[in-house]
């Protein structure tokens, strides 16, 4: 081992080469061999996990279940639906928008007089998520409703797991343009 230095009151130490690595030494190759990265068999903790999935189902008839969407609307509970609408606790109704720039005041107040009073409106704007007026939005949370704004698929998605967990939860959805 080479002595060591000091340097700006910071000891350095400094090892020795490999013996391959010295001068006039003959360069040969490590004597090691590359390891795989991956493990070909399970470690103990792993073979007694579990993975589980599970599939979003409705649970009882009374229970709004949006199975699928296309352009020309929804397929709810095995009923289709043609165009935009809404869904609120045992009904499905069409909602007069055809963007979601026709969303307003008027087009929401149907959420805001429901009783009971839902917890989550989940709006779906489309195949984007469009930005809702402000002022709109926080009329809707001044009432105690709170306000999910996403695009269609992700809308639906939402709503089924919020009405499978027992939520007090109202959608209105707007179809999207492409499949």
């Amino acid at each position: 081992m080479i002595p060591s230095t000091f340097l700006g009151g910071l000891r350095l130490l400094r090892a020795s080469a490999p013996r391959w690595m010295k001068r006039g030494a003959e360069i040969t190759a490590p004597t090691w061999q590359p390891q795989r990265s991956h493990r070909l068999y399970p470690t103990g903790d792993e073979l007694y996990e579990k993975t589980t999935a599970t599939r979003l189902e409705r649970d009882s008839p009374e229970i709004m279940f949006v199975e699928s969407y296309s352009r020309q609307g929804f397929i709810i509970n095995g009923n289709q639906v043609v165009g935009p609408c809404a869904l609120i606790p045992c009904a499905i109704l069409q909602w007069n928008v055809l963007s979601y720039r026709d969303i307003s005041y008027e087009s929401l107040s149907l959420f805001r007089l429901l009783v009971p009073r839902i917890e989550i409106l989940v709006l779906g704007t489309g195949d984007r998520v469009e930005r809702l007026d402000p002022k709109l939005l926080k009329i809707m949370r001044e009432n105690g409703v709170a306000v999910e704004v996403q695009d269609t698929p992700n809308a639906c998605a939402t709503f089924n797991f919020l009405t499978s967990e027992r939520r007090l939860t109202a959608a209105a959805f707007i179809p999207v343009v492409r499949d």
